[in-house]
């Protein structure tokens, strides 16, 4: 290769280089707090990916995390773009990153969510006969497998650190199901839509495995996003959200998998009561 050819076959490869680069970083990144397991995850996260491709005009990866803690560190450290969190973990989220964390939209159910009590045990009739006894919960981190089962066990005066035998943390709500059927462990809490599904789905027997209580409602999962977003990318990407629709093939798909009738906008706001109960339980400082 002669001289003259040189510098135009380096500045070629320079420009491919930049071009790889460019086209690397223009993979948009979403993630989700591990609250079932890994391949029901990514069987939910697809068609949205491929959905969201086609909005946003750019290729769409999932990236899964190993704990709820990895999600919001992949968040705050703007590892993804977008991530799916419990209200619990985007309250940590949000705190972690002092206030660069925002949410963007939530499902409808996310309004008025609620966690299921469930046994095995007919002795266990109210969240008083789980003294003495044996509990798991989720994910320490789990809003709705943790935090508000915790918070309403706490209002009807049973402390679980000092009334319950043992406490175990299953670190999904499937495993919390797999644990009272197994017997394990006499109770569980967990997210009564992923109840409601197991239930559907025939993977659990509610004449086995029963619900003895329902919490009252509160507010729970949203997507979120980084501060730093510019506004129209999170703008259009909102829009993508609020615009599924169950009247059209993609959009059932979609909505079913997530467990929506659909997404709506939401606020910071929303997820005070959260922060009160997480502070008054002492799971934030």
């Amino acid at each position: 290769m002669n001289n003259k050819i040189l510098p135009r076959f380096a500045l070629a490869c320079a420009l491919a280089a930049c071009a790889f680069a460019a086209q690397a970083q223009q993979v948009f990144r979403i993630t989700a707090i591990p609250d079932e397991s890994p391949t029901e995850l990514a069987r939910k996260a697809a068609p949205l990916a491929k959905y969201l491709e086609g909005k946003l005009g750019t290729k769409v990866e999932f990236t899964p995390v190993t704990d709820y803690a990895a999600a919001v560190e992949a968040l705050v450290n703007k590892q993804v773009d977008l991530a799916w969190f419990g209200g619990f973990t985007f309250v940590q989220a949000n705190q972690r990153s002092g206030g660069k964390v925002v949410p963007l939209v939530q499902r409808e159910e996310d309004e008025k969510f609620r966690s299921v009590f469930i046994t095995t045990n007919p002795a266990i009739r109210s969240l008083a006969d789980l003294k003495g006894r044996n509990l798991s919960f989720g994910s320490q981190s789990s809003t709705s497998g943790h935090l508000m089962p915790r918070n309403f066990l706490l209002a009807a005066g049973v402390d679980p650190d000092k009334d319950i035998k043992r406490v175990a943390y299953s670190g999904a709500h499937d495993a919390t199901v797999a644990a009272v059927a197994s017997g394990k462990v006499d109770a569980g809490a967990l997210n009564i839509s992923v109840w409601d599904k197991l239930v559907a789905d025939k993977k659990v027997d509610p004449a086995k495995v029963r619900v003895f209580y329902t919490t009252p409602a509160y507010y729970d999962y949203n997507w979120s996003v980084h501060a730093d977003m510019p506004a129209a990318q999170r703008q259009k990407l909102a829009q993508a959200f609020t615009e599924l629709s169950a009247a059209t093939p993609q959009g059932k798909e979609i909505l079913e998998l997530q467990r929506a009738t659909r997404f709506v906008p939401t606020k910071v706001d929303n997820y005070k009561g959260i922060e009160a109960a997480a502070r008054s339980a002492g799971l934030l400082k």
